[in-house]
């Protein structure tokens, strides 16, 4: 492993991180979001960060949905939520990333707290609601920019305490799309966040006749970029499959296994931990095993229909390449960055070539599914 990697994981989790979890998890997470846009704005700083950090190898460049990705680690929708990263996450070691998930209007948040720290639990208190500054400020931030690496918008359900019915949502869901679609940014896919659990009302797209008008509406727009789905990890397998049976009616590139976890029971939380928290649901290790379990599932129902992409407990490269050899594409993860550090995605790259290298599997693709 890089030196630069060993190094940066030493000085993270040593000094950088017993200092940020004296403070409030929201506002450093705002503050670090802002120093990397500020560094990503600086060539010789991207140029030195990649030289220190990323690993480029030929077994972990893979093409999915027609993209092309230089290795299969993502920034998961949640975390970039103003645009201000894709410039810098290329150089740390991220494949793709995703920005959003964005709505129709803007939102300030739900009531604090939006973010907290489960740190025996290996686990965040999530409860923003999406919170963004709506898909127009989005789209002029972006006007005109290039990007670096393959770069997604998460779109999502405009959050509201004023009360929305089913169809109003779809609608709102579908000029999202829209907009973007006219803006001509050049993103390389589209998610359609369906699983946030930390919105208002009663709107739910889980019901298969639901999610099939929503579906019906988005694709009726013949999007110019693939589509993939965020799908919750709290349903039942059978109910799981009923919606894959819906999505596999459409023109869906891929689903995304998953969201967060709401069962405060889950045997990943410590349940001190989660008692200082009366809102909000929960990322990292309390997701992982149900999206081992999804991620297998969804595998052996849609292989070659569509691709599988893994979310939800990621920590090593260890972690990515289960959710691999269980079926994945695509990995995807934030919490990871929390306790881990800026570095891990390059980790898990250079984790990830090792462990390739291991089994004897040339590249990613022949590690997809294999335990299936």
């Amino acid at each position: 492993m890089k030196f630069g990697i060993t190094t940066a994981s030493f000085t993270y989790k040593k000094i950088f991180r017993p200092i940020f979890f004296q403070f409030d998890s929201e506002s450093v997470h705002t503050f670090l979001v802002g120093i990397g846009e500020t560094l990503g704005k600086i060539p010789p700083v991207r140029a030195a960060a990649r030289a220190m950090l990323r690993v480029d190898d030929p077994s972990l460049a893979h093409t999915v949905a027609g993209i092309r990705f230089e290795n299969p680690i993502g920034l998961a929708a949640g975390f970039d939520y103003r645009a201000q990263l894709s410039d810098i996450l290329p150089s740390i070691g991220f494949g793709f990333g995703t920005i959003g998930s964005i709505t129709n209007h803007p939102y300030e948040g739900n009531p604090a707290p939006r973010l907290g720290r489960l740190i025996k639990s290996r686990s965040l208190m999530v409860n923003k609601g999406f919170k963004n500054d709506g898909i127009y400020a989005v789209l002029k931030k972006l006007q005109g920019k290039t990007f670096l690496f393959p770069v997604g918008l998460s779109i999502g359900k405009t959050n509201s305490t004023s009360p929305m019915t089913q169809e109003e949502a779809v609608q709102d869901v579908v000029e999202t799309f829209r907009k973007s679609e006219l803006s001509k940014i050049p993103f390389s896919y589209y998610e359609l966040n369906i699983s946030c659990p930390n919105l208002y009302g009663s709107v739910t797209f889980y019901p298969p006749e639901n999610l099939r008008a929503l579906l019906a509406a988005v694709t009726a727009l013949t999007l110019s970029h693939p589509l993939f789905i965020k799908m919750p990890i709290e349903k039942t397998d059978a109910e799981t499959s009923a919606m894959l049976d819906v999505i596999l009616q459409f023109p869906v590139a891929g689903v995304i296994f998953g969201n967060l976890q709401k069962n405060r029971q889950d045997p990943a939380i410590i349940p001190s931990e989660a008692a200082k928290y009366t809102v909000g649901n929960w990322s990292g290790m309390p997701t992982q095993k149900r999206s081992d379990e999804l991620v297998r599932l969804a595998y052996r129902k849609v292989h070659g229909k569509m691709t599988v992409i893994g979310c939800g407990g990621i920590f090593s490269a260890e972690d990515a390449y289960r959710k691999i050899r269980l079926g994945a594409s695509l990995i995807q993860f934030i919490t990871g960055l929390i306790y881990e550090g800026p570095q891990l995605a390059a980790a898990i790259n250079a984790g990830l070539v090792e462990l390739l290298r291991r089994d004897g599997f040339k590249n990613i693709a022949e590690a997809v599914g294999k335990d299936a």
